[in-house]
C-alpha cells in the first residue's frame, strides 16, 4: 500500500468532518493479512468524545451477510437446503399471491430459501408508493414491537411484488431468513447467531443492542441531516429489541466486523495471530459458493446495485471490472448500511476495508467515495 495515499485518505475524511458531514469515522484496511490503516476520526458523537477504535456503530444491513453466513453453515450441517421452499419452515408463506395491475395471480412456484438469499423471492422493502407498500403499512412490516415471528405471520399472506426466482429487489428477505433460524435452531436469533459465527470468531461487541455498561462507547449521529436540514433517528439499542432484525438489526465494532471479513477473505477460515489457531466455519467451496453471482440476467428492481454487478448469497458480487463507476475488481463482493457503514473484499488484491460513520444522508455518497480513495493507495 502507498503510505501517502493512506495519508490522503484520512485526510479528505478529516476534511468532511470539518465541514460538518460527519461527527466521526472509523476506517480499516487490511491487505495480505497486515492491517495497514485502522484510524479513528472525529467524534463519536455531536460535541462528544473523540472517536475510538473500538467505538460501537449500528450496522443495519451489513447484518445481511452475518445472518447469510449463517444460514449456510447450517445448510452444511444438513438441517436446510436452500431449495427447500420457505413455506417448510414459515407456514404463512404457502400459497402466496402476486400483484399485478389486473389482479392478484397465484405464484408459479414456491419461493425458496435461496430466492431469500439472493432477493429474488417476490419481497420487498415498499420504498415506493403502490398497492405492496400500502399492504405493508397496514401489516405494520418492520415494526420493532413485532418478533420475527409475528413479523412472518404478518409478511407471508401479503401480495408479493414480483414472481418468485424473476427478479432482484432489495426486501425484506433477511428478515424472513432470521425467522427461519429461530425455526431451524429453536433459538432467538440473537443466540443462534452468538452460536454459529459471533461466538466462534470472537466477535464479543456486536449484537442487537449495546450492555448499559458499555453504552458510552456508541457512536451517534447529527440530531439533523446538514445538508437538508431533516432529523435523524437511528434505531434505540439501548434495550434488548423484541424485533432481531436479520436484515438490519446488529451493533459491530470495526474490528469485530474486520473479523468477519477476514473469514471471508479467508475462504472460509480465519487465522488468528495471537493464539496461532486456526478457526473454520465454512468450506471454500461453499464461501465461493456464497460470494459468486447467483442472478444472471434476471431484471433488477431499483438502483441499490450499481452497474456491473450482480448478487451472491448476502452481497452484492461485481461482475466485471469495468461498467460501475467506481474502482474494483471483477470478484470483490461488499454491502453497506443506512446509518452510513461500508466494506468490500476483493480476493483479486488480498484485500478488506471497512468505513464506518453514523451519518445516514452521507451513505450514497461514502459507498462511492470509500472504494476510490482505498484502491488509490493500492
Amino acid at each position: 500500500m502507498h503510505a501517502p495515499a493512506l495519508h490522503q485518505l484520512q485526510a479528505h475524511l478529516q476534511q468532511l468532518i470539518d465541514q460538518g458531514l460527519l461527527p466521526g469515522a472509523v476506517a480499516l484496511i487490511q491487505q495480505r493479512g497486515d492491517t495497514v490503516l485502522f484510524e479513528a476520526l472525529g467524534a463519536q458523537r455531536p460535541s462528544g468524545p473523540p472517536m475510538a477504535r473500538d467505538t460501537l456503530f449500528r450496522i443495519y444491513s451489513m447484518t445481511k451477510p452475518i445472518v447469510s453466513l449463517a444460514v449456510l453453515r447450517l445448510m452444511e450441517q444438513g438441517r436446510l437446503q436452500l431449495a427447500d421452499p420457505v413455506s417448510r419452515y414459515v407456514a404463512s408463506f404457502a400459497q402466496q399471491q402476486v400483484w399485478t395491475p389486473h389482479g392478484l395471480l397465484p405464484v408459479q412456484r414456491d419461493a425458496t430459501l435461496h430466492d431469500l438469499l439472493r432477493h429474488t423471492a417476490g419481497l420487498s422493502y415498499a420504498w415506493e408508493p403502490g398497492p405492496v407498500a400500502e399492504a405493508y403499512l397496514g401489516a405494520r412490516i418492520g415494526s420493532r414491537r413485532q418478533s420475527n415471528e409475528q413479523l412472518v405471520a404478518a409478511l407471508g399472506p401479503l401480495p408479493l411484488q414480483h414472481q418468485p426466482g424473476s427478479t432482484w429487489e432489495y426486501s425484506r428477505a433477511t428478515d424472513v431468513l432470521g425467522a427461519v433460524l429461530e425455526v431451524v435452531t429453536g433459538q432467538t436469533l440473537g443466540e443462534a447467531l452468538n452460536t454459529l459465527v459471533l461466538g466462534p470468531l470472537g466477535m464479543d461487541d456486536t449484537g442487537f443492542c449495546v450492555p448499559a455498561g458499555q453504552q458510552h462507547r456508541l457512536a451517534e449521529p447529527f440530531e439533523r441531516d446538514p445538508q437538508t436540514g431533516a432529523p435523524v433517528q437511528l434505531i434505540d439499542v439501548s434495550q434488548p429489541p423484541v424485533f432481531e432484525s436479520g436484515g438490519g438489526g446488529l451493533v459491530s465494532s470495526a474490528s469485530d466486523y474486520a473479523r468477519f471479513l477476514q473469514l471471508m477473505l479467508g475462504g472460509g477460515s480465519r487465522h488468528d495471530l495471537v493464539t496461532g489457531q486456526t478457526l473454520r466455519l465454512l468450506s471454500p467451496a461453499t464461501l465461493r459458493f456464497m460470494t459468486a453471482d447467483h442472478l444472471g440476467p434476471r431484471p433488477v428492481a431499483g438502483d441499490i446495485l450499481a452497474p456491473g454487478h450482480g448478487f451472491g448469497l448476502g452481497v452484492a458480487v461485481r461482475r466485471e471490472t469495468g461498467l460501475a463507476a467506481r474502482p474494483g475488481s471483477a470478484g470483490q463482493y461488499s454491502w453497506s448500511g443506512l446509518g452510513g457503514t461500508v466494506f468490500f473484499v476483493d480476493p483479486a488484491e488480498d484485500l478488506l476495508a471497512v468505513l464506518l460513520t453514523q451519518a445516514p444522508g452521507q451513505l450514497r455518497h461514502l459507498i462511492e467515495l470509500w472504494p476510490a480513495l482505498v484502491y488509490a493507495a493500492l
